[in-house]
């Protein structure tokens, strides 16, 4: 609950409008299968389960199993019948090919970089091809600010972060902005077999 309400303070109450920003680049579709790794308390998650609409579904896996509790309980509330499941994203408890897309939104900057390319090669490993892996991150600011910042988070630089997906598989990387706080998001596919 107290993550849910610095969330609310940090968009100045625009959770939701900020979580669509974050959700575009992933050009959700009805009836697609979805997993949103390091999904904390399930607000991405549920708003993914509206896009994807009752012919699809949403997986929300996190490693903390109180996040995991509080989804469950916010998804209950929300009337929608999502599934989360507590796991890392480096060993993701989930089937080879399951997912149409795997989404990873701020939380980059929290794995360190062995742990990331663990996190890229199971993420690879869980889509299906034709599939898509959609990251969204805080970017390294073009410039600093002299202002202080009320709530402080590393950066990622997005450029290594889709040559990393390019080394470990992936192929058609696509980065750009999200729009809001100097996110940046990495869309990338499966590499066909040749």
């Amino acid at each position: 609950a107290r993550y849910d309400l610095l969330a609310r303070i940090l968009t100045f109450g625009r959770e939701g409008r900020f979580r669509e920003l974050m959700l575009r680049p992933a050009r959700l579709r009805s009836g697609e299968d979805v997993l949103d790794v390091a999904c904390g308390t399930g607000t991405l998650a549920i708003a993914a389960a509206r896009k994807v609409g009752p012919a699809g579904s949403v997986i929300g896996v996190d490693a903390s199993q109180d996040m995991i509790e509080r989804a469950k309980l916010k998804a209950r509330q929300a009337g929608l019948g999502l599934t989360f499941v507590q796991g890392v994203a480096q060993e993701l408890p989930f089937e080879a090919g399951h997912f149409d897309v795997v989404m990873g939104t701020l939380m980059l900057h929290h794995l360190s970089k062995p742990t990331r390319a663990a996190f890229v090669r199971e993420a690879l490993r869980v889509l299906k091809l034709g599939g898509r892996l959609v990251l969204v991150d805080f970017a390294r600011p073009v410039r600093r600010s002299r202002l202080p910042r009320l709530h402080r988070h590393g950066h990622v630089d997005m450029e290594a972060i889709g040559a990393l997906l390019q080394e470990n598989g992936f192929a058609d990387v696509e980065t750009s902005e999200v729009g809001t706080k100097n996110l940046r998001y990495v869309i990338a596919r499966p590499r066909s077999i040749m």
